[in-house]
């Protein structure tokens, strides 16, 4: 039970975010209104997939040394479950741009490069099933991997800062702040990024131990 407390905590955060962000009070702002609460959910989903992507990039870079097949499991397997949470803030953001900008998508750079970074990923799924021979699936996705994650961070992180940008935090767009990130919305915030990150994390657990019952058995 003592090993298994940050997956009781995953479970209080993510209830305690759904409570209060569905009720908690929020800032009244133009175009944003009420939709402001889709922030406990849009952001922890990058959050999440960045943190899941990381943990790849180390598992990979420790495959490469050690050579240990668990760490490539456990390597493929974040990149497997931190695509589910960017296709989800892609989802998420759609749906907010939707009622804060009048479309489901638009031209704008932060979201063309949060999808090319998602389909960077998934082109690293597609090269690992396109290869049958297991330690150089392992060797040739590791190498791709530690060279993905940075490119994604450009991407992410850097690019969108020096364009004009609708998304806030770019292109001189200002992020969340005092404004509208008030105290109230801090006290949801957090543990949504908090609860968010576990819960990704448990489910890269668990997929990893199937991973492992099913090359167990395959190997009989």
């Amino acid at each position: 039970m003592t090993k298994n407390w940050w997956k009781l905590l995953a479970v209080v955060f993510i209830i305690y975010t759904i409570i209060a962000g569905l009720l908690f009070k929020v800032p009244h702002l133009a175009i944003l209104h009420e939709s402001i609460r889709n922030l406990y959910f849009h952001v922890p989903m990058w959050f999440t997939m960045i943190m899941l992507f990381l943990s790849s990039v180390i598992y990979s870079v420790k495959y490469l040394k050690s050579g240990n097949e668990q760490d490539d499991l456990r390597a493929v397997e974040g990149v497997n479950v931190g695509v589910i949470f960017g296709i989800l803030g892609l989802l998420t953001g759609s749906l907010w741009a939707k009622f804060t900008w009048g479309t489901w998508w638009t031209t704008d750079p932060k979201l063309n490069s949060a999808l090319i970074a998602i389909l960077i990923y998934l082109a690293y799924l597609v090269l690992r099933g396109s290869l049958d021979e297991e330690q150089k699936r392992a060797r040739i996705g590791a190498v791709y991997n530690i060279f993905a994650f940075p490119v994604m961070i450009v991407l992410v992180f850097v690019l969108p800062r020096m364009t004009d940008s609708l998304h806030p935090g770019n292109g001189g767009n200002p992020g969340f702040g005092s404004y509208d990130l008030d105290r109230n919305m801090r006290m949801v915030f957090y543990p949504a990024c908090i609860g968010w990150i576990l819960i990704g994390f448990w489910i890269k657990q668990l997929r990893f131990r199937i991973r492992k019952m099913e090359n167990y058995f395959l190997s009989k």
